[in-house]
């Protein structure tokens, strides 16, 4: 199984970094608008809407507070498609206005993991600069 692991600094606090995270149903409106059009929740299922209309289904793991630490898994529509897929976000502090965002994610088949890699670093960048547009920075 390949594991990628990216860290990104995000010129925001920590708690707003987690606050934007665990705010599951506003995917489309905070953490990843216009890459994501519409966010869907029905327990513990995610359904994500992209700008052509492809839908992902994820499982919603766990949601920790105490961890700053957010763990899902796509279980269908993913592209390319895989046969397993599981990530985590984590939010450490770097000081009072400045965290770090930790994206780990678990896929297979393991010839997907270099595609895989710079989808997640593009979404990192993407990520960053959605919170520290939404915290003011």
């Amino acid at each position: 199984m390949a594991s990628i692991r990216h860290d990104i600094v995000i010129d925001s606090s920590p708690e707003h970094i987690w606050d934007v995270l665990r705010d599951v149903g506003a995917v489309h409106e905070r953490l990843l608008p216009g890459r994501v059009t519409g966010t869907r929740l029905e327990g513990d299922q995610r359904f994500l809407t992209f700008p052509d209309g492809h839908v992902v289904r994820e499982l919603i793991v766990a949601v920790d507070d105490e961890l700053r630490r957010l763990a899902y898994s796509v279980v269908e529509g993913a592209r390319p498609a895989i046969e397993y897929h599981h990530a985590s976000f984590e939010v450490r502090s770097e000081g009072d206005q400045t965290g770090r965002l930790i994206w780990t994610t678990d896929v297979l088949p393991d010839v997907l993991a270099a595609e895989i890699r710079i989808r997640v670093e593009r979404g990192a960048v993407e990520m960053k600069q959605a919170i520290e547009a939404g915290a003011g920075g």
